[in-house]
């Protein structure tokens, strides 16, 4: 019977791949994807009303708002199907092309968001185009965040692996802040109309990503054993899915 590697040899066939240079750029790199990308996501929150009155026009404005948040929840709908889909084919062809899909497809997602004319334009086209972006962006963003973890991992030592891991987390709560503080800031500086008629599209407009950035297409990707650590499956999947569910909720 094989026995299983242990996680330190593991971790530390890495070490001696990437320069401490080359690490640092790479962590970089997939923490400010990340960010980015979870800023294109959540941003649509901050902006619901005036989204609602673009896409969901009412004579009742709690339909008109339940319009848009049904929109934004349609992003939660592909997540799983990305991290599925975008995870095999990260396993399969690596990390840093995985990802570099994932950014694209968000920038799609998100231009889609940002470009659409409003209902009294195009009618029910809006609201239909709208949905669809939103599920491109679920997608991209299911697929964006395993494959962030295990390229911070895989670009990490031994020692600092935890420490490394934890940008990801930290570029979402970051990203949403940023958001936020751009709604703020709009809010201070245009009229409720001009929120309405084009403010929510110059937020969204500052995270799109038509293409990679620079330092992700730069950044060097770590090899990764072909002879992997065995955790128990079940156990670490049930784990992980819930801990994922709660932090969501």
């Amino acid at each position: 019977m094989e026995v299983p590697n242990d996680p330190a040899s593991d971790a530390a066939k890495f070490d001696h791949f990437l320069t401490r240079r080359e690490r640092r750029r790479a962590v970089f790199a997939a923490t400010l994807g990340n960010g980015l990308e979870f800023y294109d996501f959540i941003t649509f929150a901050f902006f619901a009303i005036q989204i609602g009155q673009t896409f969901f026009p009412s004579q009742n404005s709690f339909l008109s708002l339940m319009g848009s948040l049904a929109t934004f929840g349609a992003g939660f709908i592909t997540r799983p199907l990305g991290a599925h889909i975008l995870g095999g084919y990260a396993d399969r062809v690596g990390r840093k092309p995985a990802m570099l899909i994932s950014m694209s497809l968000m920038g799609v997602g998100i231009l889609m968001l940002a470009l659409t004319p409003g209902f009294s334009a195009i009618g029910y086209a809006a609201p239909v185009i709208a949905v669809l972006a939103r599920l491109i962006q679920g997608f991209a963003l299911g697929g964006e965040v395993g494959s962030a973890t295990i390229y911070m991992m895989e670009s990490a030592t031994a020692a600092r692996r935890g420490w490394t891991m934890s940008w990801q987390g930290a570029s979402q709560g970051v990203a949403g802040s940023i958001g936020a503080l751009v709604g703020l800031g709009l809010s201070l500086v245009l009229s409720p109309a001009e929120l309405s008629a084009y403010g929510w599209r110059i937020a969204l407009a500052l995270g799109p990503r038509s293409y990679p950035s620079p330092s992700m297409s730069d950044a060097r990707s770590p090899r990764p054993s072909k002879r992997q650590t065995a955790p128990p499956f079940r156990t670490a999947l049930f784990g992980s899915t819930c801990g994922r569910w709660s932090a969501g909720f």
